[in-house]
């Protein structure tokens, strides 16, 4: 028997769990995620990831009718059930089940998955050492404030740095970094200055980014919400990631570019062990 997985108010094995056809989640991509880390037994940053889920579901008007309290019982019973000490608890919402038609009536009833995965999240080579990240046109939505699951722009996208030798990609549009595919980008100027994209519907706002806002401002480091420019990120001092099952991950290469001197840069790694800390995870 594999995993144990939450589906539609039941704990079932995931060999029996089925989605219906007419799912609008699977036909239309009509649904929302989130995505937890969870080190050690116990869930990271999940009162932002949640917020960030409700706010996903109003700007869709799906209703899910389930008290925050009441997904957090979904979480902790996946953990608990599947034993899952390092890795990711996943939520997913789709407006519900109906044939197939663009319009759907508000009597829809939102359905809710979840399941867990095993992920080593820290002490990673990519934190020890950085990542490269390849440069691309941003081929996504224009409501990328909305978490939802169609992701196929960024599949395409990380298909494509994987290939060319990246680890990962950042994208770009109107000549400035948008975000990475599945991360929010950061860079640190010469002079100490943490540039990050503002709140806005061309990015998503990344929980792990408003946790790094919040240490930002109780340890006295200058962050600055604004866009760059690829050739910014080029020149800066030092770049990271941030994510949910990445935390904080240096970037030391951004297209053909070395950035600094090729290593993770200090600030990067005080950041690291700030998040680390604040999160009462042991570095």
């Amino acid at each position: 028997m594999g995993r144990i997985v939450y589906l539609h108010g039941e704990f079932v094995a995931e060999e029996g769990a089925r989605i219906g056809l007419f799912d609008r989640g699977f036909l239309f991509g009509d649904a929302v995620y989130e995505v937890t880390a969870v080190v050690a037994g116990r869930m990271i940053d999940n009162d932002l990831h949640l917020a960030r889920l409700e706010r996903s579901l109003r700007e869709l008007d799906i209703a899910l009718g389930m008290s925050r309290e009441a997904i957090i019982a979904v979480q902790s019973a996946l953990i608990d059930r599947n034993g899952l000490q390092d890795g990711i608890v996943y939520l997913q919402v789709s407006r519900g089940e109906a044939d197939r038609d663009f319009l759907y009536s508000e009597a829809l009833e939102a359905k809710l998955v979840g399941f867990t995965q095993t992920k080593t999240l820290t002490g990673t080579r990519a934190q020890r050492e950085g990542i490269a990240v390849d440069l691309i046109a941003d081929p996504r939505w224009q409501r990328r404030d909305i978490k939802t699951t169609m992701l196929l722009g960024q599949v395409m996208v990380k298909k494509t740095a994987r290939a060319g030798g990246f680890d990962d990609v950042w994208l770009v549009e109107d000549g400035k970094v948008t975000e990475g595919a599945s991360s929010t980008a950061h860079v640190i100027t010469t002079d100490g200055r943490i540039l990050t994209r503002p709140a806005s519907q061309a990015t998503l706002p990344g929980c792990t980014q408003h946790a790094i806002a919040r240490l930002c401002q109780t340890h006295g480091l200058r962050l600055e919400e604004r866009a760059f420019t690829p050739e910014e990120a080029q020149a800066a001092a030092e770049a990271f990631q941030t994510s949910a099952s990445s935390l904080v991950t240096p970037v030391v290469r951004i297209a053909e570019s070395v950035v600094g001197d090729g290593r993770p840069g200090p600030m990067t790694r005080r950041l690291q062990a700030l998040y680390l800390e604040a999160a009462g995870i042991s570095a």
